[in-house]
């Protein structure tokens, strides 16, 4: 199996796609390479693209802040990283066919990294891990704020969708929910407590017991 910094190396180098012609740094990400929680956003914007560092920004300052306040952690001791590796031009969103190309690397650093738990912030990254789950995305406001089982390989690991931090700058009344996911997350740290779609949906795989039920709807 290749190590972290073998497809950092990769992902330096990479013309899979034509962001690497408008590209001034890829991003492959950066973290503990035993992390046990995982952040997974869209791509890198400007401030990335200069530094070839993830959330360097002012969404990154935000994300940062929420890490040590709320969890309790230092940026180091999670692993950040995104879909695309090469900043679309002017911040657009990511196209497919990048997508297409891209998401290996992110695929191979799950697969090394092994998380417990993974964030993905915003409907871009939601979507793509949702996919691989083999579940279906709707919005990221329906599915946001709760925990989901993925079975990868002969692991489990919780995925946590939530907004991106950068939908809470453009909207300051999502902050605050932003931070509320936060703590939940915080308590999957805790807990571990790993619930699938279907307990969400009122499946036959959701627990009958009324207190995780109440437990599960809290903030």
């Amino acid at each position: 199996m290749k190590k972290l910094d073998e497809i950092a190396q990769e992902i330096i180098t990479c013309k899979k796609c034509k962001l690497w012609q408008t590209r001034t740094h890829a991003v492959p990400g950066e973290g503990n390479p035993n992390a046990e929680i995982m952040f997974i956003g869209e791509a890198p914007g400007e401030s990335e693209d200069k530094e070839g560092r993830p959330f360097v920004g002012a969404a990154g300052k935000l994300l940062t802040q929420l890490i040590n306040e709320i969890l309790g952690l230092d940026r180091k001791q999670v692993f950040i990283t995104n879909i695309l590796k090469c900043r679309p031009p002017n911040n657009r969103d990511p196209e497919e066919d990048e997508i297409t190309a891209c998401s290996p690397y992110l695929d191979e650093q799950i697969e090394i990294i092994m998380p417990k738990i993974i964030v993905t912030l915003g409907r871009h990254s939601t979507k793509y891990i949702f996919n691989k789950m083999g579940e279906s995305f709707s919005s990221i406001t329906k599915v946001r704020g709760k925990s989901y089982s993925w079975k990868y390989k002969d692991k489990e690991i919780i995925v946590f969708p939530t907004y991106h931090p950068a939908a809470a700058l453009y909207n300051p009344n999502l902050r605050k929910t932003l931070e509320e996911d936060f703590k939940k997350i915080r308590e999957l740290t805790k807990t571990s407590k790993r619930y699938t779609i279907d307990y969400f949906l009122g499946g036959q795989n959701r627990p009958r017991d009324k207190g995780k039920e109440s437990n599960s709807n809290s903030s």
